[in-house]
Formats: structure tokens, C-alpha cells, sequence
């Protein structure tokens, strides 16, 4: 029987058999992640991981549209106008939680069902279990917006194989679950049609564990999943390998418009429609994210990244054009590739004296 052990108006935590069960609860807002909602999970994962009584614990969102959207942009669009000391300690707190999903104690099990993007993927895609459905949406579009893939996306975009995350930074481009298993940001495809009976089995069969729960979540998750879609990018590989291994972004985009392949084309104007400054910045912390020794060690820089870009005028500019007016056309500054200095991105990059997130 499920208990109620923690209410709030935008996190539901309950316990199911010896299942700990998170949901996400603003499905109008695509549960979107306010500073609140991060500062619940994150309570509430500690208590969990010190609670013999809970062997697993499983996320997911409510509604029928997705896991989490990402972050709550226009609270952060009108923080940055305020100053955005508030986005600043947003950025702290969801980082470290992030990191702690990564390192938790527990099976830690993210159904990332419909879309997850942005600080969705944070939330999930670092966990020990990661499950798409036929429905799933996976996506890091910071660049779109102005700002760099975060949340430790970067990390996994730059393990993908090849240049495909490369591809996906800087395009700010969507994964069906085919392409987020492909590139690792999830581990099983489970049919939509089948998560409500694999969320039932997981409750019954840990509270029948021994040991911690790992096992038995295996073996239900394996026994509920199915092949996935195929992944589209499989076949995209070539072209995408040797167009995104140049070394800077106006030659990664002269290879894509010479490569005589149609799609490539396509990459190339998104590349060129997003914030030239955030794609510039990308590449440059998907290179360096190669090299990093761990999660934290990423984190560390986004949160650098994060806080020069939220100073700037680029994401206020992007959510503006996206989000708040919705007229598509941001107004970026600078406005070109060739406008944007390694000079400039360097000092995006640089450590902040005396704001540092610390994690590594």
C-alpha cells in the first residue's frame, strides 16, 4: 500500500512496498524544476538514503506529457533581469543534486517517459537506471536559449560515441529513445503501455529483497523491457564523425554545408540560428568535458559557464524570443560566429574567485 511520507504542492514522495517514489508534480508546466522542487529532492533523497526501510528509488512525472521539461526558464528569465543571484543558488543546489543522483547509495530508477530535457536529463540520466518509452523526447537544447548544456549533460554528450554529442550540443537537436540509448543517456526501453505494471512489480519485489534492492530491480526492469526503436543517428554517423571533428565552429558548419548530405545541411542552419556565443562555448566545454576526471569535476565547470552566461545578455534574450514573447527570433549579441573570440569564451571558462561550486 502506497504511504505518504512527504507532501509538497510540486514533489510528491511516497512510499510503495519498500519503493521510495518520487513525481515531479507541476504537469502544466511539464514539471518544470523550480529552486523548490530541487531543494525537495534533494531533502528527501538524503533522508531516503539513511532509511533501511527503502531499498530503490524511482522518479518519475506526473501528468501524461513527459518527465521534466527542464528548469523553470521564466523564473530565470526574470531573475537575470533582477540580477539573478536567485538563478545563481538555483544553479548550486541543482547541480549538487545532481551529483548526488550519480553517487546515490540506492538504485536509483528515472522513468524518463515523454519529454525530459534540459534539467530532466539531470534529474534522471545520472541515475543507476534509466528507462525511455516509445513517447520519450530527450534533449539538452541549452544553446537554442542562449546558454550551454548543463546539468552535467555535458558530460554525457561528451562520452557519446563519436561526434554525436557534439552534434547534439550544438544543433540543440531532440533524441527519440533509440538515439538516447545509442548516445547513453538511458540504459532500457520499456513500452509506456508496460510502466504502470513495472512500477507495481518493482514495490512488490524489493519489499521481498534480502540485500539492497539491486538485484531485484534488474531483474524486474529486464523483465519488462523490449528492443527499442531504431536509433536514427546510427545511420547519420559518418557524416556527423567527420563534420564535428574540426576544431572550431565555423568549420564544423563549412563541413556540413559541403558535405552535399541533406541533413548536415539542416545541422548546419541550426547551428547557425542558436546563440553564437553558447555554441562556441559548447564546443569548447564538451572538448574540455572529454579530459575531466568525473561528474563533479564537469559540474564544476557548467557552474562556471552557467553563472558567465546567466551575466550576459544571451539567455535573457533567448527565453525572451522562445519562451515569453515566442517570436523565434532572438536577437543574439554578437550576432556571428566570427564576432565571438577564443578570448571571449575563454573567460567563460575561467574559475570565479570566490564563487566556485566545489563539487571535485
Amino acid at each position: 500500500m502506497d504511504t505518504e511520507v512527504a507532501q509538497t504542492t510540486e514533489v510528491r514522495a511516497f512510499l510503495d512496498g519498500d519503493v521510495g517514489r518520487l513525481v515531479l508534480n507541476r504537469p502544466r508546466a511539464l514539471n518544470s524544476l523550480t529552486h523548490g522542487m530541487v531543494t525537495a529532492l534533494r531533502a528527501t533523497l538524503d533522508d531516503w538514503a539513511a532509511d533501511d526501510r527503502i531499498r530503490a528509488v524511482v522518479l518519475t512525472g506526473a501528468g501524461e506529457r513527459g518527465l521534466c521539461a527542464g528548469g523553470d526558464i521564466r523564473a530565470m528569465h526574470d531573475d537575470a533581469k533582477a540580477g539573478g543571484a536567485g538563478t545563481r543558488a538555483f544553479f548550486r543546489d541543482e547541480y549538487r543534486l545532481n551529483a548526488l543522483i550519480a553517487r546515490y547509495p540506492k538504485p536509483y530508477v528515472a522513468v524518463m517517459d515523454g519529454i525530459t530535457m534540459g534539467g530532466g536529463v539531470g534529474v534522471s540520466a545520472h541515475g543507476a537506471v534509466r528507462i525511455v518509452t516509445e513517447r520519450s523526447t530527450v534533449a539538452m537544447p541549452e544553446t537554442r536559449i542562449g546558454i550551454a548544456p548543463d546539468v552535467g549533460g555535458s558530460r554525457l554528450l561528451a562520452h557519446a560515441p563519436g561526434e554525436l554529442g557534439t552534434h547534439l550540443g550544438l544543433t540543440a537537436a531532440a533524441m527519440g529513445p533509440g538515439d538516447a540509448l545509442l548516445c547513453g543517456f538511458a540504459d532500457h526501453f520499456v513500452p509506456s503501455s508496460r510502466i504502470a505494471d513495472l512500477l507495481d512489480a518493482l514495490g512488490r519485489s524489493t519489499a521481498a529483497a534480502t540485500g539492497s534492492g539491486t538485484a531485484e530491480v534488474a531483474a524486474v526492469v529486464a523483465a519488462h523491457a523490449e528492443p527499442a526503436p531504431p536509433a536514427a543517428l546510427a545511420d547519420q554517423r559518418a557524416w556527423i564523425d567527420a563534420c564535428y571533428a574540426a576544431d572550431t565552429v565555423e568549420e564544423i558548419v563549412e563541413r556540413l554545408l559541403n558535405s552535399g548530405v541533406p541533413e548536415a545541411k539542416e545541422a548546419a542552419e541550426a547551428v547557425l540560428s542558436n546563440s553564437p556565443t553558447a555554441v562556441k562555448t559548447t564546443l569548447a566545454a564538451l572538448r574540455r568535458a572529454r579530459t575531466l576526471p568525473s561528474l563533479e569535476a564537469v559540474l564544476d565547470q557548467e557552474y562556471r559557464i552557467s553563472c558567465a552566461v546567466l551575466e550576459g545578455h544571451d539567455m535573457v534574450e533567448g527565453i525572451r524570443a522562445q519562451v515569453i514573447d515566442k517570436d523565434r527570433n532572438p536577437r543574439w549579441r554578437p550576432g556571428t560566429l566570427a564576432e565571438v573570440t577564443e578570448a571571449d569564451v575563454a573567460r567563460i571558462l575561467a574559475p570565479r574567485e570566490g564563487d566556485e561550486l566545489g563539487l571535485a
